[in-house]
């Protein structure tokens, strides 16, 4: 198994002074610049010791909000690029909703590829409902205008031959010619992550890897989609590493303080749960089918982030224990939070990539030791689940 070390780089001092939502709506007086440039510096800090204790890397971004600082995943990219020397970088991911220029997005990421000497992997998203807001963009056809935003990206990656023009629905280009070419020939493996069975298999046509955020029992749906799918279309089973799961990630030199740091981590879904209904699931945002199921559910646009394996709902906020009940938190010391994961990996059916999200409240001797426990006593055992099981399928 190969883990991805993320923080969503958030600005936490801002949560207890913030009414309401901590998206869309929060102004910006609520920020210390100061105190925002010494947060993302640590934040870079953390993933180069993540890089330095043998950790992959991912990163994110939002807009208009303080849970994620980053503003762009290849921003934040470059500079890990060029300071990292030997993880692989994800960019999961650059949201079609927020970019209106993939010809531009494709040269940067042709241009990070070459950068890393072929470290990079891209993952291409949606984007998010509640940020619908800030992009100017009609949901009402978010799904149609991603998937050429992606055609767009694709080709101008692969084509070599010079420049090419693009006449589509959303997008047009009298010339495209990305250069420099990718470093990976024909170009970097493609993410793309979903909370929905039906996007699962979508992205199991296409022999992409898939990937969910923090969706607890809900990920063997997802998993179960894509690998039905892909025996379908590809008469192939799909290896582990097709599969990524996000999950809260807290690790400590005891139980108690591992607990503890569990807390702080989980501070970051309870106070992301402070987005407003009014910014949720736009028309048109969502798929038809997924829609009908929520609607026939009666529960709210979250609602299988919610859920707990029992079927009753979580509180509201969710307490950290009922986080590690759901399987969106691993928290405890070395050992309890290996088996945690194991049988959550055993639950799903196996994945080959995962990423560990920490961060919400902790302090930054907390991140370092957390990742340092979690690199040097987690991760080998997760590795050697992995290579058994593959073993056992040869």
């Amino acid at each position: 198994m190969r883990s991805w070390y993320f923080t969503e780089q958030s600005y936490h001092p801002a949560w207890p002074k913030v009414v309401g939502d901590i998206r869309i709506d929060p102004p910006s007086a609520l920020m210390d610049p100061v105190e925002a440039s010494d947060l993302l510096n640590r934040y870079i800090d953390e993933w180069l010791l993540a890089d330095e204790l043998g950790l992959d890397l991912m990163v994110n971004e939002h807009h208009a909000s303080m849970s994620c600082l980053s503003v762009s995943c290849t921003l934040t990219l470059a500079i890990l690029a060029r300071q990292t020397k030997k993880a692989r970088l994800v960019a999961l991911g650059i949201p079609a909703l927020n970019r209106v220029d993939p010809f531009r997005i494709a040269e940067e990421i042709a241009y990070i590829d070459v950068m890393s000497k072929g470290r990079l992997e891209v993952g291409l998203i949606k984007g998010t409902d509640y940020e619908l807001m800030v992009s100017n963009q009609n949901s009402a056809r978010m799904n149609e205008r991603y998937w050429e935003f992606h055609d767009v990206v694709v080709k101008a990656l692969t084509h070599t031959g010079g420049p090419f023009s693009w006449e589509g629905e959303h997008f047009q280009y009298r010339f495209v010619n990305v250069i420099p070419r990718c470093y990976q020939q024909p170009m970097p493996p493609m993410w793309m992550p979903t909370f929905s069975p039906s996007s699962a298999r979508e992205i199991a046509r296409r022999d992409y890897k898939v990937a969910t955020f923090i969706s607890g029992h809900g990920a063997k749906s997802i998993f179960d989609a894509y690998r039905d799918e892909y025996r379908k279309f590809h008469k192939r089973e799909p290896s582990l590493d097709k599969f990524a799961y996000t999950g809260l990630v807290a690790v400590g030199p005891d139980s108690k303080t591992g607990m503890a740091r569990g807390h702080k981590v989980a501070a970051f879904s309870q106070a992301t749960d402070r987005t407003g209904q009014h910014y949720r699931n736009p028309p048109g945002f969502r798929p038809a089918a997924d829609n009908a199921k929520l609607l026939k559910s009666g529960a709210d646009v979250s609602f299988v982030r919610h859920m707990l394996p029992s079927g009753k709902m979580m509180s509201s906020p969710p307490t950290p224990e009922e986080f590690v009940q759901a399987h969106m938190l691993f928290a405890g010391n070395p050992d309890e939070v290996f088996n945690q994961i194991k049988a959550f990996w055993e639950h799903t059916g196996g994945f080959g990539n995962l990423i560990v999200q920490m961060g919400g409240t902790m302090t930054a001797e907390e991140s370092f030791d957390s990742i340092s426990l979690y690199a040097k006593e987690v991760q080998p055992r997760l590795a050697e689940l992995v290579r058994e099981r593959e073993k056992a399928a040869a």
